[in-house]
């Protein structure tokens, strides 16, 4: 199937606004118009990574906010994030329209594996309002969405399934990512008692994480990486190292993208909304 056909095949058969389906064909059509005029070499839109995409929002959209800056992925976007905070919005809404394609591409069996585009998204929220909860369908189709996140979404879905249900279960996302491996007690049922982090990184309140969390502890700990020394965290990058504070909000973005009802939500779907959501009801802390 032809790119530009596929693009007319996804969106006649979203669920996306029509406002959304205009805005994503104007985003993807740009990205088709850019892998066509690359020569040296040629880029074929089927065989992609995201290196050729961090390129083509350099080219076509960033230069002019980074400078002399190169644009390497977290440090030059979080440079955008805190001087052009609409910028960095419009790019990531550029983003989950690439994403959104390719899952569509994966789906039909055009593409094997949709480029991992993580590391281009600002994280920043696309609004300023406070946080709500997922109502109930919103809630299911995000823990199907997690439950069907896998190594065509990511090397490291395991840790990313991970991630979302330690949010479901009302950790704060900067709670998530710090949680301390030695602050854990195994349950007799799988689950786990653990101290949350305070403030200072040091043992806050007790909380016993939902037997779901557990089983996701089991799947992660036989693939978590070896951390480095002094890192106890128990998510942990590919370099063993602590995840940055950014991260939960790139990742549930990802996860969203996957499906129309979430994608297309206002207010976005953000970590503090799946942290204020939980598992079966409100969390105790929200």
């Amino acid at each position: 199937m032809d790119p530009l056909e596929l693009l007319d095949a996804w969106l006649e058969n979203s669920a996306l606004r029509p406002s959304t389906r205009a805005e994503y064909r104007r985003e993807v059509k740009s990205w088709l118009r850019w892998c066509t005029a690359q020569r040296a070499p040629r880029v074929d839109p089927y065989h992609v990574g995201p290196e050729h995409v961090a390129r083509w929002c350099d080219e076509g959209f960033l230069r002019p906010y980074l400078g002399e800056l190169p644009f390497d992925g977290p440090p030059a976007l979080a440079v955008i994030a805190s001087e052009h905070p609409e910028v960095a919005r419009t790019h990531d809404r550029r983003i989950t329209a690439i994403v959104m394609y390719y899952t569509a591409a994966r789906d039909r069996g055009l593409v094997l594996t949709p480029p991992h585009l993580h590391d281009l998204r600002s994280g920043l929220p696309r609004a300023t309002t406070a946080p709500g909860r997922l109502d109930p369908r919103e809630r299911a189709v995000f823990l199907a969405a997690v439950g069907s996140w896998g190594p065509a979404d990511s090397q490291h879905h395991r840790r990313d399934r991970l991630l979302a249900y330690l949010l479901l279960d009302g950790l704060r996302p900067a709670q998530a990512v710090r949680l301390d491996t030695r602050l854990m007690t195994q349950q007799p049922d799988f689950s786990y008692a653990v101290k949350l982090p305070d403030e200072s990184d040091g043992p806050g309140r007790d909380l016993t994480l939902d037997p779901l969390t557990g089983a996701a502890v089991h799947a992660y700990l036989p693939h978590r990486p070896t951390p480095k020394p002094g890192v106890h965290t128990l998510l942990l990058s590919r370099t063993g190292r602590p995840l940055y504070s950014r991260f939960p909000n790139e990742l549930v973005r990802a996860i969203a993208d996957t499906h129309p009802l979430l994608a297309q939500r206002h207010p976005p779907v953000t970590a503090d909304t799946i942290a204020h959501t939980g598992l079966w009801e409100t969390p105790e802390n929200a």
